[in-house]
């Protein structure tokens, strides 16, 4: 967006870049401190939505940056306010997510005799950050730019930047922009190591692949659908990177990293193959069930990441820095198809998954699940909370998309699903949004229901109604311990959708489910389906 006056606010300086960035919304609760912030936001071109609480503010912001790609947008105000934003902050540090987070601040000048809710955000964030800046008025602009790219480019997460009050509104002349360009990927080079590689891939005979957030944020998906069908290599990927090829191609083997039934099928038939290829495969998704899964030492295997391997997840006999399409090409061009995993391998193991998550259930979260996906277009996007329900989704649901599911899965946060819905539906309105909730989820966020009244459109809320922490019971009666802490009143979740100006129904079969869903789809307004389910009803399950 040009600059159209010879002087502007600093905090104008900042909306505006992230205006160029692509942001449209910003989200977040004010404060006195953040209200020019606010002004400068919606100034360049930027809504600001107001939420009811920090942490949901940052998750909606979230929903939206994976439907519009531009950098997630949270403000809050000094203290309190940045204080409830650290856990959506820190989920985003670690599920790569770009968020400039700003903050209103004291100025330093008041700061020496003034203590009320004068605190260090910078010591705050600085832990759960790319990077934190104080914004100056002079270097605004400069400071706004580096945000930006530090936040978008691999691996991408938020960026601080702490907003003295007088800076925010004091006037800045000018004269040049500072834009630095945004580095693309790089593509491995000439050498021993590309060559070594390729020779692994026109010898193999059981190759496999795992894609990951790396290679959706690249959005290769039609390069990892391209190599995999020339080369015919199964594809498993991690929950966030599901849907990157749809799942319901013939190659694709689902989401991994949480579930020990789909374990029990993926794990063996890893271990089974004579090529890994880690497509863009971040394993901050992944649990300890794929710690060191292969030894390099044994069997190859081509990482192709973002950044260098420092985690120790796993390691790689051969490790590319680089893009994931661009490898991917370099790699595949001019090797000659051949048959792979010619004891129909693959056909098992698809089988073999089908079978560890029926779909046949009369009732139970697996049967709301099959329901949901029935009855919803294939084109629905997704949302799911943390908690038992949280694996089974993510086994069942075939995204035909990325993103088509969302959730949180390095942190593995409750309370995002119901904002993150809200983002969605807000930048895609054509789309039919539907989020799952455990009972304690939602009631962690349901103040949110009055920001999806206000913002308007059907996205749909489906909470799972056991009244127990039911994840958490079950590893409880795992290690044979007593029941506490788990178990807690149930409530009247439709009735609470009703009291927020949007529709509910309490469902207890598949056919009231359907009745349901259908009707939430045809109402102008948010719908809470209520699914009650039997304590204890995850047993088995995943």
């Amino acid at each position: 967006m040009p600059v159209t006056k010879t002087s502007l606010r600093a905090a104008d300086l900042v909306a505006r870049r992230l205006y160029e960035a692509g942001c449209r919304y910003a989200f977040g609760m004010p404060g006195g401190e953040v209200l020019t912030l606010v002004d400068a936001l919606e100034d360049a071109g930027i809504q600001f939505i107001l939420c009811k609480h920090e942490n949901n503010a940052g998750f909606m912001a979230e929903g939206a940056h994976h439907r519009d790609g531009a950098p997630a947008i949270l403000v809050a105000t000094v203290g309190p306010g940045a204080v409830n934003g650290v856990n959506v902050v820190a989920n985003a540090f670690q599920d790569r997510v770009p968020m400039i987070v700003l903050t209103g601040c004291v100025d330093a000048d008041d700061a020496l005799t003034y203590t009320h809710q004068v605190m260090d955000h910078e010591a705050v964030f600085g832990p759960i950050t790319k990077q934190t800046f104080r914004l100056t008025a002079e270097g605004a602009d400069i400071i706004a730019d580096k945000a930006v790219g530090i936040a978008t480019e691999a691996r991408a997460g938020p960026v601080h930047i702490d907003v003295p009050i007088s800076v925010a509104d004091q006037r800045v002349a000018t004269t040049k922009l500072r834009r630095r360009p945004v580095a693309s990927p790089v593509v491995p080079a000439q050498g021993a190591a590309l060559d070594q590689a390729r020779e692994w891939l026109r010898t193999a005979l059981r190759p496999v692949m795992i894609a990951g957030l790396d290679a959706v944020a690249e959005q290769a998906g039609e390069s990892i659908r391209a190599f995999c069908e020339i080369h015919n290599v199964p594809l498993i990927t991690s929950y966030k990177a599901k849907g990157i090829v749809p799942e319901t191609h013939e190659l694709c083997l689902g989401g991994a990293g949480l579930s020990p039934l789909a374990d029990a099928q993926l794990l063996p038939f890893v271990r089974d193959a004579d090529l890994i290829i880690c497509a863009g495969y971040d394993p901050i998704e992944m649990r300890t069930g794929w710690r060191e899964v292969w030894d390099p030492q044994d069997v190859n295997v081509i990482d192709i990441a973002a950044v260098p391997n420092t985690h120790y997840m796993h390691q790689a006999t051969l490790n590319f820095v680089a893009g994931t399409a661009h490898t991917l090409a370099v790699l595949s061009d001019g090797i000659a198809p051949q048959a792979t995993w010619t004891g129909g391998e693959i056909g098992k193991v698809k089988s073999g998954l089908a079978k560890a998550f029926p779909r046949d259930a009369q009732w139970g979260p697996a049967a709301v699940i099959d329901e949901c996906r029935k009855a919803l277009p294939e084109t629905a996007l997704a949302t799911v909370d943390s908690g038992a329900h949280r694996i089974l989704l993510s086994q069942m649901w075939q995204c035909h998309e990325p993103r088509g599911l969302i959730q949180s899965t390095a942190l593995c946060t409750m309370g995002c699903a119901v904002p993150m819905a809200i983002g969605e539906k807000l930048v895609s309105p054509e789309r039919q949004v539907v989020s799952f909730s455990g009972d304690a989820g939602m009631l962690m966020v349901a103040g949110e229901l009055s920001t999806a009244a206000e913002l308007g459109g059907n996205p749909i809320f489906v909470v799972f109604v056991d009244a127990c922490l039911s994840l958490i019971e079950l590893k409880q009666r795992q290690r044979q311990m007593v029941n506490n802490g788990v178990d807690f009143a149930q409530h009247d979740f439709a009735a609470l959708g009703t009291a927020f100006g949007g529709h509910g129904h309490t469902v207890t079969s598949r056919d009231e489910l359907r009745t349901a869903l259908e009707a939430a789809q045809d109402s102008k307004v948010f719908t809470v389906i209520a699914a009650v389910i039997e304590p204890k009803a995850y047993d088995g399950l995943f």
